[in-house]
């Protein structure tokens, strides 16, 4: 899997998974939304620490920086 997300993206999903996580354990969103949330937070917390997101290959979407040579 060659990493398609960069730092800025990275960054952007933990703070939405960290949004996600507060509104879920405070009670704020409960039930079967708040459960979604939980398991869409868990997989940005997941691609983030891979650096791949399966979704960006299927769009052709890559945030990643091309590296200098």
């Amino acid at each position: 899997m060659k990493p398609n997300m960069g730092n800025v993206d990275r960054i952007i999903r933990i703070l939405i998974t960290a949004v996600f996580a507060y509104l879920y354990f405070s009670g704020t969103v409960t039930g079967t939304l708040g459960l979604v949330l939980v398991i869409l937070g868990g997989v940005f917390v997941l691609t983030s620490l891979i650096s791949f997101c399966p979704l960006y290959t299927l769009v052709g979407i890559n945030t990643c920086p091309a590296k200098k040579e």
